[in-house]
Formats: structure tokens, sequence, C-alpha cells
């Protein structure tokens, strides 16, 4: 059944423009589950007349929510509702807690954890002598039931005193700061690539579906690298968002 857009007066003295306003009024009804995926919008000359706005303004607060992939239009359809993208900020903070604080309920099942020599590229990216050790952590982190993200994570093993049960009930960030080590910044490098098969079938996508890449190196406030961490994002499900200012 097709929706109109409730409990929504636009302020026409405002400077924020009408059509993000509408956008952001829709944003907000559908990541709180008020409009559930598969539900479909009014054509936009009802939703605009509805609202008092002229066709084009609600075309592109539509258009915007198509962008953001938030909605969907299909032929003969209309207009519909999709399975909104966790959209993560682009700050020193774990998957694990950020899908806790936008309600997304985290899951995560260990695919492998051990201690071992690591490779040249975490050692060096730790600064860790020959002969050191860390622990190398592969997990698959869910939203709801939902699979979302592959992290391989390498920690060093005289840092901090880490177990797979309890990673499997909270963030690898929120243990390390529970042994007081103080997160300070992080080095951080984000780019895509197709999934390989072995990777589509633990995130439920076909073999050469984009994938989001994240590697990051966190250090500690006496600039001491704590953390190497090479994740996977499913491309239709998760976003960074990142906020730019000027100086």
């Amino acid at each position: 059944m097709a929706e109109g857009i409730p409990e929504l007066v636009v302020d026409r003295t405002s400077p924020v423009p009408l059509y993000f306003q509408v956008a952001q009024h829709l944003e907000h009804l559908i990541e709180s589950g008020a409009y559930p995926p598969g539900t479909r919008l009014d054509n936009e000359i009802q939703l605009a007349d509805q609202l008092g706005l002229s066709r084009p303004t609600m075309r592109r607060a539509i258009e915007y929510l198509v962008d953001r992939g938030l909605l969907v239009r299909k032929r003969g359809v209309g207009t519909q509702v999709v399975r909104p993208k966790v959209r993560r900020p682009v700050e020193l903070s774990s998957l694990y807690d950020d899908l806790a604080a936008a309600g997304k309920q985290p899951r995560t099942q260990i695919l492998s954890f051990e201690l071992q020599e690591p490779s040249e590229i975490v050692a060096e990216a730790l600064g860790l002598d020959d002969g050191a050790q860390v622990y190398a952590i592969r997990r698959l982190r869910f939203t709801g039931d939902e699979p979302l993200s592959i992290m391989s994570n390498y920690v060093p093993a005289g840092l901090v005193r880490l177990d797979a049960r309890g990673l499997e009930r909270t963030g690898l960030y929120a243990m390390i700061r529970a042994a007081g080590v103080n997160l300070k910044i992080a080095t951080q490098t984000i780019g895509g690539r197709a999934a390989r098969a072995a990777e589509a079938r633990l995130l439920a996508e076909h073999p050469g579906a984009p994938l989001l890449t994240m590697t990051r190196v966190a250090y500690d406030e006496t600039g001491r690298a704590v953390e190497y961490g090479s994740h996977l994002y499913r491309a239709s499900m998760y976003t960074f968002e990142l906020t730019l200012t000027t100086t």
C-alpha cells in the first residue's frame, strides 16, 4: 500500500532547502523503522500536492534518497523503501560500538583466533621486533541476521590479554581500552574491490560483488602502534560518512 509523508511541515523561512527538509524527514522514517523495507510511497505528484511543494522539489528529495540507497524506483511498482545501509562516521571507533549505538544489533562470529608471528606488513605497521607475536583475529560481524563485514585484526601479544569468547560478546576496542590502553589516533585507508568466492559466501553476496576495504593502524597516546586492521564491508549495506570543514 502506498504511503504519504505524515507529520511534516516544511519551514519556508529556513536556509535549509525544502527538498532537503523533506529528504531528512523521510530518512528519519526509514531509519526508525516507521517505513520498513518494501514500503511503497505515493507518486511525486501526490506527495508534492500533499506538502504544498513543487514537483521538481519533491523529485529532488526522492532522488537524494535514491542516491543514498534508501529508496529505489521500480518500473510498474513505483518508489519503494529498501534496506538502509549502515553509515559509519570516519573516526576512531569500533564497528561493534557504532552498530550498538545505532541500534543495529551487532553480533560476532569468530572465524579464527590464534597467536602467531606477524607477516612482514603487519610487523612493520606495528613496529615489532623479530620474534614478536600477535593475536591474529578474523571475525564475521553481523547486523541483526545480516552479515556485514569480515574483519582481520592483529594486536601485539604483550600489549593486552584477549580471548575469543570475549570478542564474541563485545568489540576489540572495548577490550583494549578495558586493559588500560588509551586509543588516541589512527591512520586509515579506504578503497574497494570485488568479492572473492570465499568472501562472497561468508557475506551472502555473489562472487565479484563490490566490497569496501578499510586498512587501519591505531596508536595510543604515546604514539605506540596497538592494532592493525584489514576489513571488508558489503558495499550494498555499508558506507563511510565524512564531515568536511574549511580552514
